[in-house]
């Protein structure tokens, strides 16, 4: 069985526009707020721990549909998927006071609390794949980072206790909507990934241990990329403009 571009596509985007949608939320709030700077602490936490239980409910409904769908698509008679618990209020607040001692940019936190979000969601992939026996696959997706293609390299493999760190998934980051894939056969694969391309591309780059390489990997992706990047940045900053100015006109309303 093949999972075609579309569905899996498709999939994708679902989850990104409910961490897109809170990390939206969050900075409309900030805004409404006068800024980190006019904000309590504990009341920030508050906040973003509400948008990590709330969206965070629905990447992990999400990946449980998913995950049903498939194994129904596959043949196995399988309980149903169970949805991974949302981020803990000591998760948040960590998250949070780490975001804000390296820097006041909102861009920052507004990424943390994607990765928040998407959290649920990989980890009742990566669970439900753990009790059922099944492999796993990172799926890049977008502009993939150095990193992610590391870890696409690894191709499809069992799902164990090694993928978690700290009783989640290991490999979330920001700003970042590749995910894990999951087969309960051989045959199933995902149009379009190509294990062995992502491993030419890893061990193709220079550096001897997995952090030179990843390095190596990051300088010639920016490189290549520096204009793109450039414009991508200055987008989001006029965005930023455009969404301070919003919020001070309806504060004077």
């Amino acid at each position: 069985m093949t999972i075609s571009s579309k569905d899996w596509i498709a999939f994708v985007e679902r989850l990104s526009q409910v961490s897109t949608r809170a990390a939206l939320e969050l900075r409309r709030w900030v805004n409404a707020q006068g800024g980190y700077a006019a904000m309590d602490r504990q009341v920030l936490i508050d906040y973003v721990y509400a948008l990590a239980t709330k969206y965070g409910e629905g990447t992990g409904a999400l990946a449980a549909a998913w995950y049903d769908a498939l194994a129904e698509a596959s043949g196995k008679y399988l309980p149903a998927a169970e949805v991974s618990a949302t981020a803990s209020y000591g998760d948040v607040a960590k998250t949070v006071n780490g975001v804000l001692k390296q820097s006041r940019n909102e861009e920052l936190l507004a990424g943390a609390v994607e990765r928040l979000v998407k959290m649920p969601g990989v980890d009742t992939t990566l669970r439900n794949a753990i009790r059922d026996g099944a492999e796993v696959a990172w799926i890049p997706h977008g502009d993939t980072c150095a990193f992610c293609i590391a870890l696409a390299s690894r191709g499809w493999e069992r799902a164990g206790r090694n993928t978690l760190k700290n009783g989640h998934a290991e490999h979330i980051h920001a700003n970042c909507d590749c995910t894990y894939a999951v087969r309960f056969d051989s045959s199933t694969e995902v149009a379009g990934y190509d294990p062995d391309r992502y491993r030419e591309m890893y061990y193709g780059a220079e550096g001897r241990t997995p952090r030179e390489r990843i390095n190596a990997m990051r300088r010639e992706f920016y490189a290549e990329n520096r204009a793109e990047i450039r414009e991508q940045q200055n987008s989001a900053y006029e965005k930023r403009v455009e969404l301070n100015s919003s919020a001070a006109e309806e504060a004077d309303v």
